[in-house]
């Protein structure tokens, strides 16, 4: 099992690899300054185990134990973009993991409620975003149900692959509000997935949007029901 990074010392060449990978994520299409602002002041290298601190500005994914990862800060770019919410914005995540996403998802002024099904990655990662500052709501539980009792959301945000959009965060959302999630599909090949956008109309109309391919870890198997 991997560790967040010992030293949180966040220095003059950390900030300075932070800018280089913004401006690659520009490049690569992400239009958001907010988004990109939020992630430069979230240090990356803060997430990673002491051994990876010297790829973490680097666009790559990269395991943190449990059978997860650290998803490509594109793909934390990306997702983020695609909730398209303004500041005070109620956001659940499937998936807490390192704890990276759920702190950009803080740093972009979202009220953050975060779930993560495996034990010892909720263990690690609650305290240790509480000790950088982050706060955030996190439990431990199963993503395909959501978080009735704190319902309806603004955004969902899942970072895991999964094999079909769960009837439970759809009806978590709220109207206008979008559900963010890669989906796999047999077309994007083995292991990928496509980017979904799920926005809710009304009570009863959700349209559908997809972004592109991905790559994500699979959601372990449902407890719950399955939707569109």
């Amino acid at each position: 099992m991997s560790t967040p990074a010992a030293n949180l010392s966040d220095t003059y060449r950390h900030k300075g690899l932070r800018r280089e990978l913004l401006g690659k994520l520009r490049d690569m299409g992400i239009a958001d300054e907010r988004v990109l602002e939020a992630m430069e002041r979230v240090p990356r290298h803060h997430f990673m185990d002491d051994a990876f601190v010297h790829f973490a500005y680097e666009n790559k994914a990269f395991r943190i134990g449990a059978g997860q990862t650290i998803s490509h800060p594109y793909t934390v770019a990306r997702q983020t973009e695609l909730l398209g919410l303004a500041p005070g914005a109620k956001v659940l995540e499937i998936g807490t993991g390192s704890g990276y996403q759920c702190a950009v998802l803080v740093a972009m002024g979202f009220k953050v409620h975060s779930i993560e099904r495996q034990k010892s990655l909720y263990d690690k990662t609650t305290p240790f975003l509480k000790r950088l500052g982050y706060r955030a709501h996190c439990y431990y539980g199963d993503g395909y149900k959501g978080k009735q009792a704190f319902a309806p959301f603004d955004g969902i945000l899942v970072t895991c692959g999964a094999p079909f959009i769960p009837e439970a965060l759809l009806g978590q959302l709220a109207e206008g509000g979008k559900l963010i999630i890669p989906l796999d599909d047999p077309a994007a090949g083995e292991g990928k997935q496509v980017m979904t956008e799920v926005q809710r109309v009304d009570a009863e109309t959700f349209t559908k949007r997809t972004h592109g391919t991905f790559a994500f870890v699979p959601m372990l198997a449902a407890r719950s029901g399955q939707a569109i």
